[in-house]
């Protein structure tokens, strides 16, 4: 098994007033050649937007963009024609494919709203762009693993790659097993909240874990925690 720390505190980050902003791996100003990407994990960004405030129309292609909306709501208007709020516990996913333009806005005008955008690897380049958004139900990640986003599973969003994004909120005490899809995948693992031992390195509120060479991650929850796991190819 190989595991590589990424304290939260040694992300990248940048303050704009309207938008505060860590990055695990590299992104727009923040360079650092050993951490660009994990696997097919290529961004996983931590935001929070002033009321009122986001991002401008821009474009995107042959990404896969997966967005957690953690605190508050978010506006998304693309050139698909999707006007739609993302909120707290919905997931949007977007298949950049051959190109798309999109905008995001904090939808409140007064309260900030936090979020975590994931950038993934495509396994296939060029596809149709697509876009997909759906809420889940946070009873059903107590002390378990709630399937968020994977390449073709019922009940979960579906991603142009062989990836699976779970979420789990365990019990001070309580831990859990993951079983990998693929023995040459690797597990990102992010502290949305919480203390948490996984395979004895001992995570805090926005550490992050990446963990290969394994078919099977325990996590053990210190305090009660809730945890995001992204599962991917490690030969990006």
């Amino acid at each position: 098994m190989k595991t590589i720390l990424y304290k939260g505190s040694s992300r990248g980050h940048a303050n704009h007033g309207w938008l505060d902003t860590w990055h695990t791996f590299s992104f727009a100003n923040y360079y650092d050649p050993s951490r660009i990407h994990f696997g097919a994990l290529r961004v996983l960004n931590d935001d929070y937007i002033e009321g009122g405030e986001g991002f401008g129309r821009h474009p995107h292609d042959n990404m896969e963009i997966t967005t957690i909306v953690l605190e508050g709501r978010l506006e998304h208007k693309d050139s698909m024609g999707h006007t739609q709020q993302i909120r707290t516990n919905e997931v949007q996913v977007m298949s950049a494919g051959t190109g798309i333009f999109h905008s995001e806005y904090n939808a409140d005008s007064e309260a900030t709203v936090n979020l975590f955008q994931v950038w993934i690897f495509p396994s296939k380049k060029n596809i149709t762009p697509r876009y997909d958004q759906k809420e889940f139900d946070p009873a059903l990640r107590l002390n378990r693993w709630q399937i968020l986003v994977a390449p073709d599973q019922e009940g979960a969003l579906m991603l142009n790659q062989d990836a699976w994004f779970s979420r789990i909120a365990l019990d001070k005490g309580k831990a859990a097993d993951y079983e990998l899809h693929d023995p040459s995948h690797g597990v990102y693992i992010m502290m949305i909240n919480g203390t948490a031992d996984v395979e004895g390195t001992r995570l805090e509120t926005r550490d992050g874990i990446g963990v290969s060479d394994t078919l099977r991650v325990n996590v053990k929850a210190e305090t009660a925690s809730d945890i995001l796991l992204i599962e991917v190819p490690m030969q990006a």
